[in-house]
């Protein structure tokens, strides 16, 4: 079971204009075929079904702490789609055509279904599918596979880095860089205990070195692509047989820290009238109100 902290990874910067556009390239690292939706399904459903939990317990509680982080990733991405739509419309009456400039996004959907915010899908409206999960029950074909899935997720941030420049998009890309590229050596280390094939050595495809990522320095210089969380209080401890040693990157001790990230609030979305949402008036509030602290 899982225990949910109302925070979110980073704290990101909030924009006075969003570029919704942008929202619609960052909609693939969410729900793209290498997006944070499907590494977090693939590593739960491999922990959910893992086989032989005690004997093979390191492994099991790599994947399973990594598992948790990347709720935390759906999440961060999602608020940046969320905070990249600001400012894409105006409110006033319905003939006004409040929403006009949503014709002429590439993702008119997030107007139409979402009121602005993320969708489960990619940065052309397709559904994110679950046929994308892979789970095959042998550890080592599983554990490369996340490598694999790993690799292609940082090749995409990658390329939506360089699409946009809005410091949102940016802050979010470049701190799931140094992460997803800790989770690319995770694997790689957890395959090398496995089988004795060490992996790093077909790298770059492409390179792990974050030094050309303006936004993904400062995450870099916290040590945050040396540690590994274990999500927990008390569990998941074996991680530590796995992630040992040094980070062939930098040479640096890669550490495991218990428990979770400090994490950063949450944004609160303002309202938006144009879209009825959250559709709650200011009448509607004080009577909810009233309703909330009757029978205290």
């Amino acid at each position: 079971m899982f225990k949910r902290i109302n925070k979110q990874l980073i704290e990101l910067p909030i924009p006075e204009y969003g570029d919704a556009n942008a929202a619609a390239a960052v909609q693939d690292l969410l729900g793209g075929r290498f997006g944070e939706m499907s590494t977090l399904n693939n590593y739960m459903f491999q922990s959910f079904s893992f086989r032989e939990k005690k004997k093979l317990k390191p492994f099991y509680d790599l994947v399973t702490s990594i598992t948790a982080e990347e709720f935390g990733h759906v999440e961060l991405v999602t608020t940046s789609i969320n905070l990249l739509t600001k400012g894409s419309s105006f409110p006033a009456p319905p003939d006004l055509t409040p929403l006009q400039n949503g014709k002429d996004m590439r993702n008119t959907a997030q107007f139409v279904a979402t009121a602005q915010t993320a969708l489960g899908a990619d940065s052309m409206g397709n559904p994110w599918r679950g046929d994308y999960v892979f789970s095959s029950g042998n550890l080592v074909l599983d554990l490369l596979h996340n490598f694999f899935l790993e690799v292609g997720a940082r090749t995409h941030k990658m390329r939506v880095y360089e699409m946009t420049d809005h410091p949102t998009a940016r802050e979010m890309i470049g701190y799931l860089l140094v992460r997803g590229g800790t989770h690319v050596l995770a694997y790689a280390k957890a395959i090398e205990i496995a089988t004795g094939t060490d992996l790093t050595k077909m790298l770059p495809i492409p390179s792990l070195d974050n030094s050309s990522f303006d936004y993904a320095r400062k995450f870099e210089e916290r040590g945050l692509n040396n540690v590994l969380y274990t999500w927990s209080n008390e569990d998941y401890q074996g991680i530590k047989q796995i992630w040992k040693g040094t980070n062939p990157e930098n040479g640096e001790r890669l550490r495991v820290i218990d428990g979770v990230p400090k994490g950063a609030a949450i944004p609160d979305l303002d309202d938006l009238p144009e879209e009825f949402a959250p559709g709650i008036t200011k009448d509607h509030y004080e009577q909810i109100a009233k309703r909330l602290m009757r029978d205290l």
